[in-house]
């Protein structure tokens, strides 16, 4: 194990320039996010745009659109563990790999978001549990942490014996992290729709497009790391994988245009009070209309993503696949970020409307927290590579493991 170690830490420190730039780039964005942060932390909240009126900003509308793409990773679950589907099976761990920084960003966004952080233990003292919505949300995000974890750790760990994983064991991982992966949008959305004050969340139409919308935001995302894996490592990464991945992102793009335009049709023709935030995102309210342009650009990213996907001669030309896969992060980050959180808080209760947008300082914390996510996957990825390679192994010296059986 000591040895293993040892070589792991030589290996994650060697790489070529472009390893070395990458870390460098990553490694000041995470500074700099510190030292954004340690001002946030020391004068508190005040520092950022978020007001009384709009107390959820950026860090919440980053916290959303990650549980969607830790969700996503269920699309990879399904057909390579269910179906046996063996292109997507080769990349599978990749992707919970992907749902495991995801939930780690999640929950730094979430730290970041609380005013005093160091209480939030409280929440283990007394958790109001089964009444809260908050602690349910800390047990389905948390406990979907542990079972990737799991599955990531154990199938690494018998590849670096030379031996394949045990259905035995992965069956119950499986069966388990698929309705777990629904329920953690799910109970996310829960949040929402249970602020009955705020009309714009408080639709049962919130979960369906969520989950909807998850389905192409990681997805997606898995496409574009993917490909670049595959280029820049010994990842064996089918165009059909690839392929069959980008056609379930069409259907789920589809279904996800399809609720959207059913909530703006209730919302529109019934005309009542409660269109106020609706209007505020699409055209603006009493002058106010920072949102709007976001707005409309998240609408037209996701309705060309959706033209270029549906079809399978675009869809399986990379060029613009990864057009439409960037326009898809784009629609939905905007979608599920911006588009769903600031709405909710304008006009507020008492009618007011306040113009929120992320300072500076909001932008680099944000920054900050990505750069930890991307080095994270860096390093997962850099050591899962040799370990299934047989570079990195537990083996006794002068062992060696059929690399071919193990893939197998």
């Amino acid at each position: 194990m000591f040895r293993f170690i040892k070589d792991l830490i030589a290996h994650l420190a060697r790489g070529g320039t472009l390893y070395y730039a990458w870390l460098l780039i990553l490694a000041a964005l995470i500074v700099n996010g510190l030292i954004a942060y340690s001002h946030q932390l020391q004068d508190g909240l005040i520092v950022t745009n978020m007001r009384d009126q709009v107390s959820w900003g950026f860090y919440i509308s980053n916290f959303t659109f990650l549980v969607g793409v830790a969700a996503a990773a269920v699309l990879l679950v399904i057909p390579a563990y269910l179906y046996n589907f063996k292109p997507i099976k080769e990349i599978v761990l990749f992707g919970e790999m992907i749902a495991v920084t995801a939930l780690i960003m999640c929950i730094l966004f979430v730290v970041v978001d609380l005013g005093r952080p160091q209480l939030a233990w409280h929440i283990m003292l007394s958790p109001n549990f089964p009444s809260s919505l908050l602690v349910w949300d800390v047990i389905a995000l948390n406990g979907y942490l542990v079972i990737n974890l799991t599955a990531v750790t154990y199938v690494l760990y018998r590849a670096a014996h030379g031996k394949a994983y045990s259905m035995s064991i992965m069956w119950p991982i499986v069966l388990l992290s698929i309705p777990w992966a629904i329920s953690i949008h799910t109970v996310t959305a829960f949040l929402y729709n249970g602020l009955s004050s705020r009309p714009f969340w408080n639709a049962s139409i919130v979960a369906p497009r969520f989950i909807a919308s998850a389905l192409c935001s990681g997805p997606a995302l898995m496409i574009l790391i993917f490909q670049a894996a595959r280029k820049l490592s010994k990842i064996d990464v089918t165009d059909a994988a690839i392929f069959k991945i980008a056609e379930l992102i069409a259907y789920a793009m589809g279904l996800n245009l399809y609720l959207f335009g059913a909530e703006i049709f209730k919302e529109f023709y019934s005309d009542s009070i409660h269109l106020a935030p609706m209007k505020y995102l699409f055209f603006g309210l009493h002058g106010h209309d920072v949102l709007v342009p976001f707005t409309w650009t998240a609408v037209a990213c996701n309705l060309t993503a959706f033209f270029l996907l549906i079809d399978p001669k675009t869809r399986r030309n990379f060029r613009f696949l990864n057009i439409a896969c960037v326009l898809v992060i784009v629609g939905v980050y905007i979608e599920k970020g911006m588009g769903l959180i600031i709405p909710g808080f304008v006009p507020d209760t008492l009618g007011e409307i306040y113009d929120y947008l992320p300072n500076a300082l909001e932008l680099k914390v944000g920054a900050g927290i990505w750069a930890i996510g991307a080095l994270i996957y860096t390093f997962m990825v850099k050591t899962a590579i040799p370990i299934y390679e047989g570079e990195l192994t537990l083996l006794p010296k002068g062992t060696t493991a059929d690399m071919s059986k193990l893939r197998h």
